[in-house]
């Protein structure tokens, strides 16, 4: 009970009291009788420890005033701040619920007959208990494998099962970089220049071949348009990991590091040294790539051309990915003051755009070849062009597409947790998915920086939503441009602050904003499936938040169509798959649940269907059994089951307490969907699809 102090000396009081001990210790055979109490699990022994804790003057009655210290002890616990504010509110509501007769007092007996109907709830859940129990003991019982090589086998099996995109592509690539590094190996290997340099200038001259490769394709995944397009629009995905964009620019970028280092070694300490101590008569083939005259001294190689180009791309290379390490973009490392402007991601985001100078650089140093003199072997600048304009146009298309997409403020809100809401208008053909993400500048914070965030309205929806926590400078520093033109909420309106625009009303005066997008993510493809498992870990619900809205349209959509079909038109319009979608909200603070308070009691109000089973789980409060919850347990009843509200969400949907069971919810999932075999070793990262029209499959994964 290291976490609630407070809570303790309560209990350790409450324990004495009843043995009227009143000294400041104890025994070692009362401590021993406390401790057969507090562990004691039967319910009349834990229901008589709670009494005891309210009944503070030990005479077998409970007042509103000890009930309402007991849930300000409570609440403060479980980190349930609200709770404490309307604890006299909860105090009344049990006094009400418990003392028809207004004795102003309730005993024992009227606390138990309370208790007991929170277990008479979940017994109403016993049936798919014992079920499940039965699909352990049936189907999901795991097969003992005692053969290590057929453990092995079994393993390998499903990382291939799971990873085979990725190892294709990750297959091919090595195997054209093997290709262009032994086709230029071998190729000078025949050349005059072999005899001096030897296996040096093989090594560097193959190195340089894969540079080139890979300083073109790195900048493939970063085009996001044209990834966004090519998932939406081709069949490619089915084969293409293109969720792994920034995965694969990572590898390329340690690939080009090794390629730097092979190239600029072999030449500085092998090659270059080689040629000055060659002699006269091994130095006559090379006079046509390096002059009549042998060069007299190292200073000579790097002050020209191809040296300072080298050089210098070296250096701009090393600073951006050094500063691109999660240790520094992330402020990781504890440097002193002066030394902190070289991490985070200003850092990272600014250094990253030397790469403009680097591919001049590379161009120039291509041309000034030492032993390249004829123009089609000087093959740099064909490596680099199509991807260059590639990456130059979506730019520019970016640059002009958000120059024209400053938008409309609607609607500001900050929430508990530092998370800050912006509502604004929908540019006319912004069409996007539900899961996908757009990027978000404010000039009034800084003009260059952009940022990605999940959209959390609905493609249905006539605006544009995302929720963005504070984590950084530049978050931090939007959330306090936008607090000083919002206020307190008015009465019924959410939010700790809070602006709306008003139509014909003098408005407040917004920061601009402008966004770019949509991109695609892998949430986005929900649509093809049956049956959803969201799982959404605190501000990383966003893109689920935005997909139970869009189930939730489609289902008045459906009910439209209903209507339509029994009046007699014959038109229907195209629908979606999905007819079953669990969404679990895990978050560690109450206040959390604000953020899409709205979306919660707008599922519980239209879904009569239960197509949408929502689980919202509060980790700051104590499992349910555990006596500090007790009495959350049992308010959150009361309340729910008298004005239909929960008293930790504030909203229609109960919240669980504590962390989920993992097991007993895929568990569920296995047993109200029997025909299809739902199995990933990461289904906690994100989000879990079972698949239709494919009963024998496992589910795939977006991460």
């Amino acid at each position: 009970m290291k976490d609630s102090k407070e809570f303790a000396g309560e209990l350790f009081d409450a324990l004495a009291r009843r043995r009227g001990i009143s000294g400041p210790g104890i025994t070692k055979d009362e401590l021993k009788e406390f401790w057969e109490q507090i562990s004691d699990q039967s319910f009349d022994s834990r229901l008589q420890t709670f009494f005891d804790m309210v009944d503070k003057n030990a005479d077998g009655r409970i007042t509103e005033e000890e009930v309402k210290e007991v849930i300000m002890l409570s609440a403060s616990a479980n980190k349930l701040s609200k709770l404490k504010e309307q604890a006299e509110e909860y105090a009344a509501l049990i006094m009400e619920e418990l003392d028809p007769d207004h004795l102003g007092y309730i005993e024992i007996y009227n606390l138990q007959m309370l208790l007991l109907e929170v277990p008479n709830e979940n017994a109403k859940r016993g049936n798919t208990s014992v079920n499940l129990s039965q699909m352990i003991s049936q189907k999901l019982a795991p097969t003992k494998i005692h053969n290590p090589v057929e453990r092995w086998l079994q393993k390998t099996k499903f990382f291939v099962e799971d990873n085979w995109k990725r190892i294709w592509v990750l297959l091919l690539w090595l195997c054209i970089l093997a290709g262009l590094f032994t086709w230029k190996f071998i190729q000078y290997r025949h050349r005059a220049i072999y005899h001096v340099m030897g296996y040096c200038v093989c090594m560097a001259k193959g190195a340089a071949e894969t540079l080139k490769f890979n300083m073109a394709l790195i900048l493939l995944p970063v085009c996001r348009n044209t990834i966004t397009w090519l998932r939406n629009k081709t069949k490619l995905g089915v084969a293409v990991p293109f969720d792994d964009n920034l995965n694969f620019h990572k590898v390329i970028a340690v690939a080009i590091a090794i390629g730097v280092g092979l190239h600029a070694g072999a030449h500085l300490t092998c090659d270059f040294p080689r040629l000055l101590h060659a002699s006269n008569e091994e130095y006559v083939p090379l006079q046509q790539f390096f002059g009549h005259n042998k060069p007299p001294n190292y200073w000579w190689f790097v002050k020209g051309v191809e040296g300072v180009t080298g050089v210098i791309m070296v250096v701009f290379m090393a600073i951006a990915f050094i500063l691109a390490t999660p240790w520094f973009r992330r402020n990781k490392l504890n440097l002193p003051k002066p030394l902190k402007r070289l991490t985070g991601f200003n850092a990272f985001w600014y250094s990253h755009h030397l790469f403009v100078i680097v591919y001049v650089l590379l161009i120039v140093h291509g041309i000034y070849l030492y032993l390249s003199h004829k123009w089609y072997k000087k093959t740099t600048w064909m490596y680099l062009a199509v991807p260059m304009l590639l990456y130059g146009g979506e730019r520019t298309l970016r640059a002009f597409r958000s120059g024209y997409k400053s938008v409309k403020l609607l609607k500001v809100a900050i929430y508990p947790g530092n998370v800050l809401s912006l509502h604004v208008s929908k540019p006319q053909g912004f069409k996007y998915k539900s899961g996908q993400y757009m990027f978000v500048n404010c000039p009034a914070v800084s003009s260059f920086e952009w940022h990605p965030f999940s959209i959390t309205s609905a493609p249905g929806d006539d605006f544009l939503s995302v929720h963005i926590r504070t984590l950084g400078d530049w978050t931090r520093e939007l959330k306090n441009v936008f607090s000083r033109v919002c206020e307190p909420p008015r009465s019924g309106k959410s939010g700790l602050l809070r602006a709306d625009y008003m139509q014909g009303e003098n408005n407040p005066s917004f920061p601009r904003l402008l966004i770019d997008g949509p991109y695609g993510a892998p949430a986005q493809d929900y649509r093809k499936y049956d049956v959803l498992l969201l799982v959404g870990l605190g501000i990383g619900a966003t893109p689920f938040i935005s997909i139970v809205k869009d189930i939730v349209n489609n289902m008045k959509l459906k009910d439209e169509e209903s209507d339509q079909l029994e009046n007699g038109s014959k038109h229907k319009k195209k629908t979606f798959n999905t007819n079953r979608a669990y969404f679990y909200w895990v978050t560690r603070e109450q206040g959390s649940f604000e953020w899409f308070k709205g979306v919660m009691n707008e599922v519980a109000e239209i879904d009569d269907k239960g197509i949408i089973e929502l689980h919202n789980y509060c980790t700051s409060v104590y499992e349910e059994g555990d006596a500090r919850s007790a009495l959350i347990a049992m308010l959150q009843t009361l309340n729910h089951a008298k004005h239909g509200v929960d008293i930790v969400s504030g909203t229609r949907v109960k919240t669980h307490f504590a962390k989920p069971n993992w097991r007993n919810v895929f568990k569920k999932v296995a047993v109200n969907h029997k025909d299809e075999r739902v199995g990933n070793n990461q289904l906690l990262t994100r989000c879990l699809l079972v698949p239709h029209d494919n009963k024998n499959t496992n589910t795939d994964l977006a991460t």
